[in-house]
């Protein structure tokens, strides 16, 4: 931000009294001829240059705090959104491995299942074995007891011919070998058995080895993902440290922009002051020495009163771009606090309000004296250019820029299908603005919502 080029408090306070004095003089010339003058006002405050520096000096670091504090912020919320990916990628790891382990206990379950039936069926066939070699071994027993002593006998003794005697010795061996290939092909089917629950066992122990490593798994993704949940808590609560700090700067800096301001506001009313002060000192020396020429002539001494009337606008201002920017923004910025007043503003300052026939009339702006958007303009630009009293001529007044490339000094105007509104930027996010009925000249944020997608600058 420039400094503008203005006189020091010493030279304006000295030409202040020189003005008041040779108004002094003027007055009573005026008196003796005409009767008494209207008092002048008191001058308003005037900030020193210093304070002027110093409050600008204060805006710029604090507006270069809020820049750096915008680059943390933007380095923590790209830190934020990865942590954040992470947390995610963390817990889908966790939920695949929940998913893994639940597999591998449903798997480990079934195999014991599978071990227990097969070892049952081993035990069974086991058993069925022990029953058939005992029977075996008792009929074995049997026979050759008998064949040895009255097995024989038997045989003879019961047979009614050769016949049945051949009968009964070939079907006590028959019984002797079906009982044996019996046992045979059950000593097999259990051999199958005791194979299928060797196999049945080992398949459980590698399903309860599969079903460790998954409960280890999960206990790891588990631990990741705590891990990377803590760290993107602990970043997003840097991150909030970070916004509240940001929001408490850019507070101090929206205040030390408003010092800058209102001290810039006071030094333009101060201005503007020493300017009406001069007019009228020189229009009142005019008009001593018109009545003293003619003081004999009271048609002269009419003709000499009539140079009054409202106060001319503000003289052409001169200067760098930056100086006549703040010039502008000064002019603009001592108004704040007027009411809003619908038609109402012009180069010399507020003025009272026009009927609207609608919401104007509700607010009674045509009873205050005030600014609308396009009014106010014409103040802040006075002496810089001449603007029409409708912000739609206004859009097309000056050099229009893309609303990227806006800066400090630059018009703002809103509506799509008809422009509606404007508003002097003051850079930073922030602008100056008569807003609506009900309302006062006011500092606020910038509005993106339905902006013209130019700027139309007048400076520079």
């Amino acid at each position: 931000m420039c400094v503008e080029g203005v006189e020091g408090v010493g030279d304006q306070g000295r030409r202040a009294r020189r003005w008041m004095g040779i108004g002094a003089l003027a007055l009573v010339a005026v008196s003796v001829a005409t009767g008494p003058a209207t008092a002048v006002p008191p001058p308003p405050p005037n900030p020193s240059d210093s304070e002027i520096s110093a409050s600008r000096q204060d805006a710029n670091a604090k507006a270069g705090e809020v820049g750096q504090l915008t680059n943390q912020l933007a380095e923590a919320e790209s830190r934020l959104a990865e942590l954040q990916s992470t947390v995610e990628l963390r817990m889908e790891e966790a939920n695949k491995a929940l998913v893994d382990l639940q597999a591998a206990q449903e798997a480990a379950d079934q195999a014991q299942r599978d071990a227990d039936a097969a070892k049952r069926e081993a035990d069974a066939a086991q058993a069925q074995i022990d029953a058939a070699r005992a029977n075996l071994d008792a009929f074995i027993s049997s026979s050759y007891q008998q064949g040895s002593t009255m097995g024989s006998i038997s045989a003879y003794l019961g047979a009614s011919s050769p016949k049945d005697l051949l009968s009964r010795a070939q079907l006590l061996e028959a019984v002797s070998g079906s009982q044996l290939n019996a046992l045979e092909m059950m000593q097999q089917a259990q051999t199958d058995k005791s194979n299928k629950d060797a196999a049945a066992r080992q398949a459980l122990q590698l399903a309860q080895q599969a079903q460790d490593q998954a409960a280890q798994a999960k206990i790891t993704a588990d631990s990741a993902q705590a891990a990377a949940v803590q760290a993107q808590q602990s970043q997003a609560a840097q991150n909030a440290q970070l916004v509240a700090q940001k929001t408490t700067v850019e507070q101090q800096l929206y205040q030390a922009q408003q010092r800058v301001s209102g001290l810039q506001g006071q030094r333009q009313r101060y201005e503007d002051w020493l300017a009406q002060k001069q007019r009228e000192d020189e229009e009142q020396a005019r008009q001593a020495a018109l009545a003293a020429a003619n003081a004999s002539s009271s048609s002269s001494s009419s003709a000499s009163s009539g140079g009054g009337g409202r106060p001319a606008p503000a003289p052409a201002v001169s200067g760098s771009s930056s100086q006549v920017i703040e010039r502008v923004i000064a002019r603009a910025m001592s108004q704040l606090g007027m009411p809003y007043a619908w038609g109402g503003g012009n180069a010399y300052g507020p003025t009272r309000g026009i009927r609207d026939g609608g919401v104007a009339d509700a607010y009674g702006d045509y009873r205050k004296v005030g600014f609308d958007c396009s009014g106010l303009m014409i103040y802040a630009f006075a002496g810089v250019k001449s603007l029409p009293h409708y912000s739609g001529y206004q859009y097309t007044s000056g050099r229009r820029v893309p609303l990227a490339q806006m800066r400090r000094g630059d018009m703002l105007f809103w509506g799509r299908s008809g422009i509606h509104h404007v508003a002097l930027y003051l850079g930073n996010g922030m602008m100056i603005e008569a807003p609506q009925s009900g309302l006062t000249v006011r500092v606020t944020r910038v509005r993106y919502g339905d902006i013209m997608p130019f700027a139309t600058r007048l400076v520079g």
